[in-house]
């Protein structure tokens, strides 16, 4: 309990406000505190409820706050080592975010599901699954999809599910969190300006299985170096899935089928053309994840196929907008790093005009270049690494790049490239930041834009 303890909340986003929240709920005396420079205490005490008892601070944290806090909840976008955070740590705070904070007050199951990428359509799918096998209010799907778990625990029982998008920001702050079944469904460099190395990356989403056992399950995709070595080492029960080779015991794929093989039986699921709508064979493995996730937690074969078989992509996560002109757009705003953005391309089947470009996270573009396999013909290039991806593309003999300093002019010169029987796919590998406020926004400007052309 925390009835009466000083508590501070870092970052006043969603995460923040869902943390004060549950903290009053729990008797806290909470301070929320955000260092934007363009915020002030009343602009953030405006993102709180009416009737908030919570200190809002903008700018510098005082000193007595600092002094006097005795545990610290930070939002994901606030890294671990910063100075502030180290200096509270220093002093004996205790440091955790708000999907540890959430599950303090968890009364049901939990599936957890982490990944660089597929994340967001796993657990999306995986939520509607479990919708459809326990009925819509018992099933709470929460984290980095964009609802805070703070915000939904309150509601949880004992017959309930909690299905959590968790990131790798969220995984470094966990203690207790302890889902029944958790996921890795792949590791590729990404973020590594906030974990500075690969080894720090890949132990941030290693925690989703901290507190599990050989009771509980963790999927894994074979087809990863990452988590196919992690495999050897997971406390929980490993179940992997595959998409280019058949396994002793999983979930692979045959040809166009989807098989099961477990105890030496097998079982053939769904053929991935007429049995799922979704495209490309990323989306093949999220199914295949998906499929082993709802197996582990209890839901029969059957409603999972029928779920999948209806299930549409993700918004954002190539997702076809429309044909106009005889070329199709499709909107892969999601496509945040150059794995995710290998992912889309290899889903296209048309010659293709490719955005890309935007905030640069310390990637490497190399592999995304060589993906590109005869199917790009034409790459354009906005934002900050446009230059270092394009010097990285004509050092692989890709010089196919046209450059744009808007993001409108960007679109007007792809519909100018683009002929009859092409794609424009919109998947930069890399993050919005700096001209967008976030992927959907990228994404819905896209949309738009599609829609309004004659």
């Amino acid at each position: 309990m925390m009835t009466g303890e000083k508590c501070l909340v870092i970052g006043s986003g969603i995460s923040g406000v869902g943390s004060v929240a549950l903290l009053e709920h729990m008797g806290a005396d909470v301070t929320l505190y955000d260092s934007d420079e363009k915020l002030t205490a009343a602009l953030i005490q405006e993102k709180l409820p009416t009737g908030s008892r919570t200190r809002c601070v903008a700018g510098e944290l005082p000193e007595e706050v600092l002094r006097e806090t005795r545990t610290v909840v930070l939002s994901p976008g606030v890294p671990i080592d910063i100075p502030l955070v180290n200096a509270l740590r220093e002093k004996g705070a205790g440091i955790l975010g708000e999907i540890e904070l959430g599950y303090q007050e968890e009364k049901g199951r939990v599936a957890a599901i982490t990944g660089t990428n597929g994340k967001t359509t796993t657990t999306t799918l995986v939520g509607q699954i479990m919708e459809a096998h326990l009925g819509k209010e018992k099933v709470f799907v929460v984290g980095n999809i964009g609802n805070p778990y703070t915000s939904e625990c309150l509601k949880t029982a004992e017959d309930t599910v909690t299905v959590g998008e968790i990131s790798s920001f969220q995984l470094e702050t966990i203690r207790d969190f302890h889902p029944a079944v958790s996921a890795i469904l792949n590791i590729t460099p990404d973020h590594l300006n906030r974990h500075h190395t690969m080894e720090a990356y890949v132990a941030a989403k290693e925690n989703i299985t901290l507190n599990q056992t050989k009771e509980d399950i963790c999927v894994l995709n074979y087809e990863n170096e990452y988590t196919r070595s992690f495999g050897k080492r997971c406390p929980a029960r490993v179940v992997y899935f595959s998409s280019a080779r058949e396994l002793p015991e999983g979930y692979f794929l045959r040809e166009d089928k989807i098989v099961r093989r477990m105890d030496g039986r097998e079982q053939e699921l769904l053929d991935i053309h007429s049995g799922m709508r979704l495209v490309g064979i990323c989306n093949v493995e999220n199914v295949m994840a998906a499929l082993a996730i709802a197996e582990g937690m209890g839901v029969p074969m059957e409603t999972t196929l029928q779920v999948i078989k209806e299930f549409r992509a993700v918004e954002h996560r190539i997702e076809f907008v429309a044909t106009k002109g005889g070329v199709d757009y499709y909107d892969d705003s999601k496509g945040t790093n150059p794995d995710a953005a290998i992912q889309g391309i290899r889903a296209m089947s048309k010659p293709t005009v490719l955005i890309g470009g935007g905030y640069d996270k310390g990637s490497d573009y190399d592999e995304w270049i060589e993906s590109f396999d005869g199917r790009v013909k034409w790459l354009v290039l906005i934002g900050q690494t446009r230059e270092k991806i394009a010097e990285c593309a004509r050092a692989h003999g890709f010089g196919m790049i046209r450059f744009a300093e808007s993001f409108e002019e960007c679109l007007q010169l792809c519909t100018e490239l683009a002929e009859e029987g092409d794609a424009v796919l919109l998947s930069p590998a890399c993050a919005s930041w700096g001209m967008f406020k976030n992927y959907e926004e990228r994404g819905d400007i896209f949309k738009d834009y599609v829609r309004g052309l004659a």
